[in-house]
């Protein structure tokens, strides 16, 4: 029974993973990506965002509380793998504790982000260019930025390619093989984008 029951968390953990998380991701760094045609782009985009239709009903139901189960979940099976690239040194062995280590890497990125962000923008703080560009003209930030925005990047491809594996999508040794070239061009194309994105404030 208990089996079952991880079983089944460990399949919804995947899911939210992808869907809707690794979807937010795309569409906010796709927003964030405006700032490389300026500031007024950029303002336009995520004034565009915030005037949503059910805008706090689709941030609780369809990011805060899939992240939520995402992040904490993801923690427990993190501090709970047990590791053996020390013994061998495997590629998959390597993306499992990478993928464990981004995960809690991006957990700790987030957290931040939204205090800097989110909370500001609670207490009356304007969400825009002016505001980002103040966080990253700090250079210890900027490189928290971009080390969050890799973890982040690595963690959604590299679990992607998980995901095809647990919902039996990819079954065999070729269909993994090419999953893997897939889901590493994910993985640089959305790097691409969030560190030109995060550069582009400066």
């Amino acid at each position: 029974m208990v089996g079952n029951r991880e079983f089944l968390y460990r399949k919804l953990h995947s899911l939210l993973g992808v869907i809707p998380v690794g979807i937010f991701l795309i569409v906010h760094l796709m927003v964030n990506y405006t700032a490389v045609h300026g500031a007024e782009s950029y303002n336009a985009a995520t004034h565009f965002m915030e005037n949503l239709p059910f805008r706090y009903l689709l941030e609780i139901f369809f990011i805060f509380l899939p992240l939520l189960f995402h992040a904490v979940y993801g923690l427990f099976i993190a501090f709970q793998a047990k590791h053996n690239t020390n013994t061998y040194g495997y590629f998959r062995n390597w993306m499992f504790r990478l993928q464990r280590t981004t995960g809690v890497i991006t957990v700790i990125f987030l957290a931040w982000h939204v205090w800097e962000t989110r909370v500001a923008a609670a207490l009356g703080t304007p969400v825009d260019f002016d505001m980002m560009a103040n966080i990253v003209a700090n250079p210890f930030i900027l490189t928290f930025y971009i080390v969050g925005i890799v973890a982040a990047t690595f963690h959604f491809a590299n679990g992607l390619w998980s995901f095809f594996v647990t919902w039996g999508i990819t079954i065999t040794q070729r269909s993994q093989q090419i999953s893997t070239y897939v889901t590493l061009g994910v993985f640089v194309a959305l790097t691409f984008v969030g560190i030109r994105a995060i550069l582009a404030f400066i």
